[in-house]
C-alpha cells in the first residue's frame, strides 16, 4: 500500500514542478486512506510557510478538526527540511516516510542569528506565566 502512497506523493510533486516549485509532495494518511495532499507553493502563494508538508498538514487539520495528527502517517518525495520536521513533530504523526535525502551538496541557509538578550526581571515573569498555564491545563 505504501507505493500508492509515494505515487500520490509523486503526483504532487509534478504539479510543483509545473509551477516551477521545488517539485516536492506530501500525502498524511489515516487508517489506509489519504486525508491530505499537497505540494510546494512557496513562489506561488509567496510564503515561507508554503511547504509541501506543511500545507499537507494544514489540510488534515481542517479535515479532522484537530490540530493533532496522531495515528497519522506522512509520505514526501523529500526528506523533511529542519522547519518541517519541527511542525511535524508538533502536530504528532505518527511516521514519516520519504522516498529522497536531500542533496548534501546543495546551499544550505543560515543568515539568520540567535541570541538571548533578556533582561532575568521579565524571564522570571515569563516562566511563572507559562508554569501556571501548564499548571492549569493539567
Amino acid at each position: 500500500m505504501s507505493e500508492y502512497y509515494f505515487e500520490m506523493a509523486y503526483k504532487e510533486a509534478k504539479k510543483g514542478y509545473r509551477l516551477n516549485e521545488v517539485p516536492v509532495g506530501a500525502v498524511i494518511v489515516k487508517n489506509d486512506r489519504i486525508i491530505s495532499k499537497a505540494h510546494n507553493k512557496r513562489i506561488k502563494n509567496n510564503l515561507v510557510l508554503s511547504h509541501a508538508e506543511v500545507l499537507c498538514i494544514l489540510k488534515a487539520n481542517k479535515k479532522l478538526k484537530d490540530w493533532r495528527l496522531n495515528n497519522c502517517d506522512l509520505y514526501v518525495t523529500l526528506k523533511p527540511c529542519e522547519m518541517c520536521a519541527k511542525i511535524i513533530n508538533e502536530s504528532r504523526i505518527r511516521n514519516v516516510y520519504y522516498m529522497l535525502t536531500k542533496n548534501e551538496d546543495s546551499n544550505t541557509y543560515s543568515k539568520t542569528k540567535y541570541s538571548e538578550k533578556c533582561s532575568n526581571n521579565i524571564k522570571i515573569k515569563l516562566k511563572k506565566l507559562m508554569k501556571n498555564f501548564f499548571k492549569n491545563i493539567r
